[in-house]
């Protein structure tokens, strides 16, 4: 928890939304206490967003702000998972390498300039619903395919970061369940790889690899981990828009997908294990936290933003109406504290000068 003079804008059984520049507030909280950092910050883009974007130019040393306070306030075994975009050159049809920039950076050691930090593994996050931009070069020349995929970057302080593969084991294959079913003959396949015997055993689920496969709906923990993040972030009726239409909030334009998180946090954490999300947008990665069972903690300096990350955590079971002469947008922290947000009010939620 930061200090009182930053109360949280709201709060839940298991975490803490702040308003204000992660700048700011990381330097408040604690050394070495947070499990892992999960997030998505704005991204090197040609066009400027409504979020914010900071030029690929500027971006690195930009980054390394953050990322030198990250180094700080993480455990010594913590991980970061950072959703970083590619982006184009302006003019050509030829791609910036400012990702692949920041991420040597972030892995120099801190004696030349750099972050200190080790690459654990790269994953990626497919979304299928992505655009066919740029046109010019996609569209209307033709002279390239779709950009579908980012880079999202493992990174960590030791070369052993806390991670337990067990927690993001995804279903065998029925050809692998006949196969231990039916029994294997251990031998060496063309490739030269020798498989065993221990082939067949039943360990509750396959490791995936660096891809991950989600998709919309369902529930937390449905979700198939795999090492591409296939998931797109277009829904246009869940709980989260639904309730930001209803009560006039502006949604955040680019939202996580739910598999991204559920994955990093199954991977990296355990059961009561604290979550960071600097740049926390709509709060995926809070909700999907708490949903876990593990503590939060959201930095997002939008509070239209914050505002509409509150739906995120509408009670179960209700429609979670706002009473007919109440405007969110008016004093959601008031409206919030009175048990008047919704229908039916959560007694876990708490805001300012109501802190838990």
């Amino acid at each position: 928890m930061l200090p009182k003079k930053n109360r949280p804008f709201f709060s839940t059984n298991l975490g803490n939304a702040y308003l204000g520049d992660s700048l700011e507030l990381l330097p408040q909280l604690p050394e070495s206490s947070v499990d892992l950092i999960c997030t998505s910050p704005p991204f090197a883009l040609l066009r400027k967003k409504a979020y914010g974007n900071v030029h690929s130019n500027e971006y690195v040393d930009w980054f390394l702000e953050f990322a030198r306070l990250f180094s700080k306030v993480l455990k010594p075994k913590g991980s970061i998972i950072v959703d970083i975009g590619g982006t184009w050159n302006k003019g050509f049809p030829t791609r910036s390498l400012y990702h692949y920039e920041l991420l040597l950076k972030l892995c120099a050691p801190v004696s030349e300039g750099g972050g200190g930090f080790y690459l654990a593994q790269e994953l990626y996050w497919y979304n299928p619903a992505k655009l066919p931009t740029p046109a010019e070069w996609v569209t209307v020349r033709r002279e390239r395919v779709k950009d579908a995929v980012n880079t999202v970057w493992w990174l960590s302080k030791d070369p052993h970061p806390k991670a337990n593969n067990r927690g993001v084991l995804k279903p065998y294959s029925e050809a692998q369940k006949n196969l231990m079913k039916n029994g294997y003959k251990p031998k060496l396949r063309p490739s030269e790889h020798n498989i065993s015997n221990k082939f067949q055993n039943d360990n509750n689920g396959a490791i995936p690899p660096n891809i991950i496969n989600g998709h919309d709906e369902g529930e937390i923990g449905d979700l198939v981990a795999v090492n591409v993040i296939s998931a797109s972030n277009t829904a246009s009726n869940d709980k989260y828009l639904r309730l930001c239409k209803e009560h006039n909030v502006q949604p955040h334009p680019a939202r996580f997908p739910r598999a991204l998180p559920e994955f990093a946090i199954g991977l990296c954490t355990e059961a009561g294990d604290t979550i960071l999300d600097p740049f926390a947008g709509s709060n995926m990665t809070g909700h999907v936290a708490e949903s876990m069972g593990r503590k939060w903690i959201a930095f997002e300096q939008d509070e239209n933003y914050l505002k509409g990350s509150v739906f995120r955590f509408a009670p179960n079971g209700t429609d979670s109406k706002v009473e007919n002469d109440v405007k969110v947008e008016d004093d959601i922290k008031n409206k919030f504290a009175q048990g008047t947000l919704f229908e039916k009010p959560s007694k876990k939620y708490k805001v300012q000068g109501k802190q838990k």
